[in-house]
């Protein structure tokens, strides 16, 4: 059985591992015994703390294995991606050139610096183990905090963003950072993430030019990179687009990597989410049900598992024993759930290379 929750000061070792098995290295998961003492440290506070509008809130889960009895995934969620330093991406914009004397007029498509996405809400830091990868567990730990973000509204922006790696070619070089980045700081692509990792994006939009980037100057390699995402987060994007996120104009400052946004209340995991108060029943009498995610109403011991969505003929969510206990509930005591599988079905490698973003505000 899998569950997800709040990371605990005992998850450090887990939480090393799994920094050092994201594919590829991720800024917001530093391989840094210390920066990853100090996010289990915040984490714990955020869950403690009384909270009336997001601020530096950095909630962490941990996805355990209770068979294994082992921490096998992890996932963040800050309340508010610049709440400490501005959140920096670029945002992809049309600028327009005309000459009436010479009868001539272009479009040019340009890259400016942006923190628009710092009043966000960022889920970031996913990282799970090999072996259950390509199993429902991605999509548990993934979406397991949007359950914790429908309950908890008050914590959370009404705008929610997610940015996924950047593409990356054959040996691991960004050709979006070598055409860009690298003639300001003279370092690979690799050093540079780490760097980031240990101390903030920020410094490197302190040092970028201000100016706007005509797309026109950079490598044919870079311009390909922009908004592509890296081949191993293909079915993630894809599942996330499913939820309801959209493309937006924004992309990584590093490797220009997608920004995907969405407002909170328009994902399929908050409108097909429901309440229902708990039946206990054993295991093998529970009917055959689609797969859901429950998650408890707690806070601090926030727990969410995949279960039958079975209801009894009066709404009631009939769990296993087992189940039950995991969640902390007893019969009687509602639970929020929402369908695993999400509508639609579409092909997640079409889903995920479509060239669209959203016109709105992001």
């Amino acid at each position: 059985m899998l569950v997800v929750r709040p990371i605990a000061a005992a998850d450090l070792p887990a939480l090393e591992r799994l920094a050092g098995g994201a594919v590829p290295r991720l800024t917001n998961l530093p391989v840094h015994r210390d920066r990853l003492e100090e996010r289990i440290a915040r984490s714990r506070q955020a869950f403690a703390k009384s909270v009336e509008c997001p601020g530096d809130e950095h909630y962490t889960f941990v996805l355990e294995d209770l068979v294994r009895g082992e921490v096998v995934g992890t996932a963040t969620v800050r309340a508010q991606a610049g709440a400490q330093d501005a959140y920096y991406t670029y945002r992809q914009e049309t600028l327009i050139h005309a000459s009436q004397q010479l009868n001539v007029r272009r479009e040019v498509q340009t890259l400016a610096l942006s923190h628009e996405v710092s009043e966000s809400s960022l889920l970031c830091a996913y990282s799970l183990a090999p072996r259950y990868r390509g199993t429902s567990a991605e999509s548990l730990l993934r979406r397991a905090r949007l359950m914790l973000i429908a309950q908890y509204p008050e914590r959370f922006a009404t705008l929610l963003a997610m940015a996924f790696p950047g593409y990356l070619d054959a040996d691991g070089e960004s050709p979006f950072w070598n055409s860009v980045g690298r003639h300001f700081f003279v370092r690979d692509y690799e050093e540079i993430n780490t760097l980031a990792g240990v101390r903030s994006k920020s410094f490197i939009a302190e040092v970028m030019p201000q100016f706007p980037l005509y797309l026109s100057l950079l490598t044919p390699q870079a311009r390909a990179a922009i908004g592509r995402e890296h081949p191993d987060h293909e079915v993630a994007l894809a599942e996330m687009l499913g939820e309801g996120f959209q493309r937006s104009r924004h992309v990584d400052i590093f490797d220009a990597g997608p920004v995907i946004k969405a407002e909170r209340e328009r994902l399929q995991s908050f409108r097909r989410a429901a309440w229902h108060p708990v039946r206990i029943r054993p295991a093998h009498t529970l009917p055959d049900a689609e797969p859901a995610m429950v998650a408890n109403q707690r806070l601090a011991d926030f727990r969410c598992v995949v279960a039958r969505y079975a209801l009894s003929p009066t709404g009631q969510l009939m769990l296993s024993p087992e189940h039950a206990e995991v969640l902390g509930v007893e019969e009687g005591r509602a639970v929020l759930a929402a369908p695993l599988s999400l509508p639609g079905g579409e092909d997640p490698a079409t889903e995920a290379h479509d060239p669209g973003y959203d016109e709105g505000e992001l």
